[in-house]
């Protein structure tokens, strides 16, 4: 496997994001990745990069975007005001997976988050995700709280 870097996403980055999002059971149910991208997705990276704290990483290999990851900082009052990292849409390009991509990019994100001072990194998944739940599991992550949403 060749050597794998991570930088930030730019607008031009959009459709290869979505395609990733897209490229499973669920994301194919709930993603538009289509020619042209709806603008919502590009209106929405606008939105997000425009917060501070927020941004998508990715990981690049050859000069290929092979995975993705929204990572945003979120100050707090709790536990003595303490920061929290926040991960969300980890994808890596199915056609290579099962390589440590995936690894990296979370690992490289709790990096970006100490250097912000967080203390802790959380995230949802969904349940029915046990791959990714086994995944998350051997990087250290505890499932110590239920997470609840309520669609709007």
């Amino acid at each position: 496997m060749t050597d794998i870097s991570f930088r930030d996403a730019t607008r031009a980055d959009v459709p290869e994001i979505v395609r990733m999002l897209a490229d499973d059971a669920l994301g194919g149910q709930r993603e538009r990745y289509e020619d042209p991208l709806p603008a919502a997705y590009y209106d929405a990276f606008a939105a997000l990069t425009a917060q501070a704290g927020n941004r998508i990483v990715l990981a690049e290999m050859a000069g290929r975007v092979v995975g993705c990851a929204q990572l945003v900082f979120l100050p707090g009052l709790s536990l003595v005001g303490m920061k929290r990292a926040q991960i969300e849409g980890v994808r890596v390009d199915s056609s290579t997976r099962g390589h440590g991509i995936g690894e990296k990019l979370v690992r490289h994100c709790l990096v970006l988050a100490k250097q912000e001072g967080c203390g802790v990194m959380q995230l949802t998944t969904d349940k029915s995700r046990a791959d990714a739940h086994r995944f998350y599991e051997r990087l250290g992550f505890v499932g110590s709280h239920l997470g609840m949403k309520l669609k709007l």
